[in-house]
């Protein structure tokens, strides 16, 4: 299964573009910073990652200012023509 909840900043929003089937489509880069425990040891976890919205998300996201913080949920995929990993974000939250 392919399914990622996150915690995470907005950094980055592009421009609302619009797929040809005139669907509308922002790109946004985010950022995390947690504690977590792994293999018994406290670890301070930071990371930034490409991420893209699509329909009502897209247009619900670019209000916000940048540095707000959500909950998003969604799924990773590669992008057609390329080689790094894109969250896709089917719904948010307030966090």
């Amino acid at each position: 299964m392919n399914h990622v909840v996150l915690t995470a900043c907005i950094v980055e929003l592009g421009s609302m573009r619009y797929t040809p089937a005139g669907l509308p489509a922002l790109d946004l880069r985010l950022e995390h910073e947690s504690d977590v425990e792994e293999a018994g040891q406290a670890r301070q976890v930071k990371a930034a990652i490409k991420a893209v919205a699509f329909g009502a998300g897209a247009e619900a996201i670019r209000i916000h200012p940048l540095g707000s913080t959500f909950r998003f949920t969604g799924f990773l995929a590669n992008p057609r023509n390329g080689k790094h990993v894109v969250f896709h974000i089917q719904e948010f939250v307030q966090s």
